[in-house]
């Protein structure tokens, strides 16, 4: 083996590690983004349709198919150019090693207790409130906008934020590991059909950042007292106070944790297998 057949080797090797990370990032964050998500099911819908046309030799739709795929692109570039825009702004932002800083057991159950303790308090006063708390993808942008802070996470702080007449009882509160990172933070609303009517802005903002970030929303309603949760575009209405700490604490397990735990479950079953 040459020299430039070994430097060969190398620039494809790299050359194809490229393109699977690019691919790796892009597929990651469009796990996260449910509108784009939603957009690339249908190019698949549409891929599929092409191919049985073809197949099956059915000349109406197969005619239908090569006009949507010669001008669907075009189209797509024009229609959801915020949200390619979006997952362009999501790759820049990805921490390449995960979230900004990986709680331990104790700092974990820290954070949720002053959060718990906070929410229960607004539940019953009936102060509205919305708390976002950053995972994978960086808030930066959104903390750029809002009120510096960055203080330690507690149950008074969180209340007096949120109370009624408070500069930046309207924004929303950025959580970052264990502090409160910023204040007054405004975040894109959602408009997605499957959430009421009856439900008001801090809702839409709430379940809007989720559609668009690996993040969790959590809100307490002003009207209502009712706490929820939005993550990956979904929002849990009306949670209990125990499920909504208990969703909390799943949710900001690190990873590696539910890798320990399945391999925890695998050994048990293979002892009991052997016993």
């Amino acid at each position: 083996m040459t020299i430039d057949s070994v430097i060969e080797f190398v620039k494809n090797f790299v050359d194809i590690l490229l393109v699977w990370l690019v691919l790796y990032y892009i597929l990651k964050n469009l796990r996260k983004n449910v509108k784009m998500a939603l957009l690339f099911k249908g190019i698949f819908i549409v891929v599929v349709l092409k191919l049985l046309s073809d197949f099956l030799d059915l000349v109406t739709i197969s005619f239908i198919m090569d006009y949507v795929i010669e001008w669907g692109f075009l189209a797509i570039i024009i229609i959801f150019q915020p949200e390619i825009r979006n997952v362009l702004e999501q790759l820049g932002r990805s921490q390449l090693l995960g979230r900004h800083k990986v709680l331990t057991v104790d700092e974990r159950e820290k954070v949720v207790y002053e959060i718990v303790n906070a929410v229960d308090y607004m539940k019953k006063m009936r102060i509205g409130a919305l708390i976002v708390i950053e995972r994978d993808n960086s808030l930066q942008d959104y903390i750029e906008r809002s009120k510096k802070i960055y203080a330690d996470i507690t149950s008074d702080l969180l209340i007096s934020i949120f109370f009624p007449n408070n500069p930046l009882h309207d924004g929303g509160v950025i959580i970052q590991g264990d502090k409160i990172t910023s204040a007054g933070a405004v975040f894109p609303t959602s408009d997605s059909l499957k959430i009421s009517k009856r439900l008001g802005t801090r809702h839409r903002a709430a379940l809007g950042i989720s559609e668009e970030m690996d993040c969790i929303s959590l809100i307490v309603s002003e009207e209502t007292g009712r706490i929820s949760i939005a993550m990956g575009g979904e929002l849990y209405y009306n949670l209990t106070l125990d499920e909504f700490k208990l969703m909390i604490l799943e949710e900001l397990r690190p990873k590696k944790d539910y890798i320990e735990d399945d391999d925890e479950e695998a050994n048990d079953e293979e002892n009991i297998q052997s016993n």
